[in-house]
């Protein structure tokens, strides 16, 4: 007896010691721990990921660490960022087309927030989709026993989602809901306008980053040697589009 006391004491305090956390070292409270698959981590560390990380429990203590680093650069990328164009509702896609970026948030005050700051190249593809709600109507007898109806009745509600595919090291979708509230007729209005945006998410996002991949090849391929229309010599272009001996533009 006096054995199965001291294990079962032991497995007791072994379940309530106290844990540090792996990336901070801080002291981790008595519900405050997140596994990793070598280590712990904790509440305030686990906060700093992104919010689109989903796989925390597979990953090493390095490659957390090496997320929040990136989180942590990512400030000085969202400092940076001009807005240029806002698509979206409730959750609002940014664009800085001057920089080539983009960010997702649904935050009034999203610079605080430290949002995702991701290239128009590192978007992969672009999907939207309505999904249906669907919840059973029943009616309630005298004794207050509800039953189904004959043939079942459902209310059905819809909301819009974009998900856009990325090219990241920790997670390759970014998935929101366009509409800020539950839509319940598909002809209203409300239903019309969530669509639209999302629409209009997907091809914005697909263009500018078709645009960032055409740059990337151009800039990527083979420079020709060409005839100056103004001086008559054979030449590659500078990097300004220009004749090298007499300067006149010859475009890229």
């Amino acid at each position: 007896h006096g054995r199965k006391g001291e294990t079962a004491m032991g497995l007791f305090g072994k379940m309530f010691e106290k844990k540090i956390c792996s990336i901070c070292g801080g002291e981790i409270g008595l519900l405050g721990n997140r596994k990793l698959e070598d280590g712990s981590l904790c509440k305030e560390c686990a906060r700093k990921l992104s919010p689109y990380f989903s796989d925390r429990r597979r990953s090493t203590v390095e490659e957390i660490r090496e997320q929040l680093e990136w989180r942590e650069a990512n400030k000085e990328r969202v400092a940076a960022f001009h807005v240029t164009r806002t698509l979206g509702l409730d959750t609002k896609v940014l664009l800085d087309e001057d920089a080539g970026r983009f960010l997702v948030t649904s935050s009034s005050r999203w610079r605080d927030a430290n949002p995702d700051v991701l290239d128009f190249s590192q978007v992969t593809g672009c999907d939207t989709e309505t999904r249906e709600t669907r919840s059973e109507i029943r009616w309630e007898d005298k004794e207050g026993v509800e039953h189904s109806y004959e043939p079942p009745r459902y209310d059905v509600d819809y909301d819009v989602y974009v998900t856009i595919h990325v090219n990241v090291p920790y997670y390759d979708t970014i998935a929101f809901r366009v509409n800020d509230s539950r839509i319940e007729e598909r002809s209203s209005v409300e239903f019309r306008e969530a669509e639209r945006q999302a629409q209009d998410i997907r091809a914005a996002l697909t263009e500018l980053r078709e645009t960032e991949r055409g740059k990337a090849a151009a800039a990527a391929a083979p420079k020709t040697a060409r005839t100056c229309p103004f001086c008559g010599a054979t030449t590659i272009p500078d990097a300004n589009g220009r004749c090298e001996y007499c300067g006149g533009a010859m475009g890229a």
